[in-house]
């Protein structure tokens, strides 16, 4: 995939991890919820692409 895609799938996991770790610390159940799903759902896209590279290869 292009680098821009994976910078994008990198930064919303990033900022997934960030949300969930402010929820933890505020004790807000919806922020972690939001962060958890941010940071998972940029890991399986990152996984989507090195999928779509290994084949191309």
């Amino acid at each position: 995939m292009s680098v821009g895609q994976t910078i994008k799938h990198k930064t919303q996991a990033f900022k997934g991890r960030v949300t969930e770790r402010i929820g933890r610390t505020t004790r807000n159940r919806r922020l972690q919820r939001e962060g958890r799903t941010d940071r998972v759902s940029g890991n399986l896209k990152q996984s989507g692409d090195k999928a779509k590279d290994a084949f191309r290869h």
